[in-house]
């Protein structure tokens, strides 16, 4: 087959463990995202998922074998590695980590690894005693100072039939984690930044089975979380209500409530370096909740009484001392005049405005068209991109405002 030198070369081992069947999914996403997938796996992955499988899912040849007769001359676990921008693991197994952690290259998929000058994201999975083995903690620990990014291991049932951490995490949990590792890639670090950040909507009950809400999906704060992640800061994301699994490697506190929301943030504030504001905080709130459902054959509903809820931004701008504050802006007409209203008004060092229209409808998808603004004549008008490659841009604004 034929390469295609467009597409990234991404490597990806397979070890041997029962989580080996839900790698599958992992090398069809990175396919489908545009990836040259290279799939190496150990001999004793092949025992739970067959080469076959990766092959038909990639379009490539699976390497098993170190001695195996190339099909063109070179060393291949050299050349494997000249040509990747990012290798994952997935699963990594604890024999994988101990290999990897000691310089012990003695097959394919480690003397590839110990070639390598590219990110390495490892996805564990393992019995939850095996994980806890102070050996096993050992070696992670030396490996993510070694700069391995790793992506789990998360809380569930393992195959031994236990719960306990040591579960793989979810593929689309990894995919996020290797996209933004890959984004990452030649950018600023931000090791040692805490990283405050609000995201998705908030609910404001009436009765037990009625609130007021809106259509934030959340998707782009959870992808500036995840990708400051990717980048070294230790985050901690205060989310609404929301169907989107919590980030890997990211603290997450969840809350329905803008007062809740105000609550959480207040607590997370003082530590942080810099608060990035992308939830939206519904404005109201019913100024009575009824224990018992509102029937519509009476008044009460034609007459809702609403009260403003907490200015979560204006609050804490009134304590931000020297940390950095970016807010939001979702606006469908005079969008840049507004955003700078709210820029001024809030001592926003930075701020992202959506403009809300046929052009864009920023809420629930997959994509963006924002314009930054850091200044009274700085407005910095972006192209339509990903919400993943967005939130990189936003983080590359940051680090220049912090240096």
């Amino acid at each position: 087959m034929t390469e295609d030198l467009s597409k990234p070369t991404i490597i990806m081992g397979v070890t041997g463990g029962i989580a080996a069947a839900k790698s599958t999914l992992l090398a069809s996403r990175l396919n489908k995202a545009g990836f040259d997938v290279r799939v190496i796996m150990t001999p004793n992955a092949t025992k739970f998922v067959s080469e076959l499988t990766f092959r038909s899912l990639t379009g490539n040849k699976v390497v098993t074998d170190m001695f195996e007769e190339p099909e063109e001359w070179d060393i291949r676990h050299v050349s494997l590695a000249k040509k990747a921008r990012l290798a994952v693991i997935c699963p990594a197994t604890a024999n994988f980590i101990g290999k990897a952690a000691n310089g012990i290259a003695d097959d394919m998929l480690t003397t590839t690894i110990m070639a390598l000058g590219c990110p390495v994201v490892v996805a564990p999975a393992m019995n939850d005693a095996m994980w806890a083995n102070d050996a096993v903690q050992a070696n992670v620990l030396k490996l993510k100072g070694l700069g391995y990014v790793f992506a789990g291991p998360v809380t569930g049932r393992l195959a031994c039939g236990t719960e306990g951490l040591g579960r793989m995490a979810e593929p689309d949990a990894i995919f996020d984690v290797v996209m933004h590792s890959y984004l990452a890639i030649g950018r600023s670090s931000l090791k040692g930044v805490k990283l405050l950040v609000s995201a998705g909507p908030t609910v404001e009950p009436i009765d037990p089975v009625r609130y007021i809400a809106n259509r934030s999906s959340g998707k782009m704060g959870y992808a500036l979380a995840s990708a400051a992640a990717a980048r070294g800061a230790e985050v901690t994301l205060v989310s609404g209500p929301t169907a989107l699994s919590d980030p890997l490697n990211v603290e997450v506190k969840r809350v329905d409530t803008a007062e809740q929301m105000l609550k959480a943030l207040e607590d997370g504030f003082e530590g942080c370096d810099a608060f990035v504001a992308t939830a939206a905080v519904a404005d109201y709130r019913a100024k009575e909740y009824s224990d018992r459902k509102i029937k519509k054959e009476k008044a009460g509903m034609k007459e809702l009484e609403l009260v403003e809820n907490p200015d979560i931004l204006a609050k804490l701008s009134s304590m931000k001392g020297g940390r950095l504050m970016v807010g939001f802006a979702a606006e469908t007409e005079d969008a840049i005049e507004s955003a700078l209203g709210k820029y001024s008004k809030k001592g926003l060092d930075m701020i992202v405005v959506n403009e809300v229209n046929e052009r864009n409808q920023p809420f629930g998808a997959e994509d963006n068209i924002v314009s930054i603004i850091t200044g009274k004549g700085e407005v910095e008008s972006l192209p339509r991109m990903s919400k993943s490659e967005l939130s990189h841009m936003i983080l590359d604004r940051i680090s220049e405002l912090m240096a």
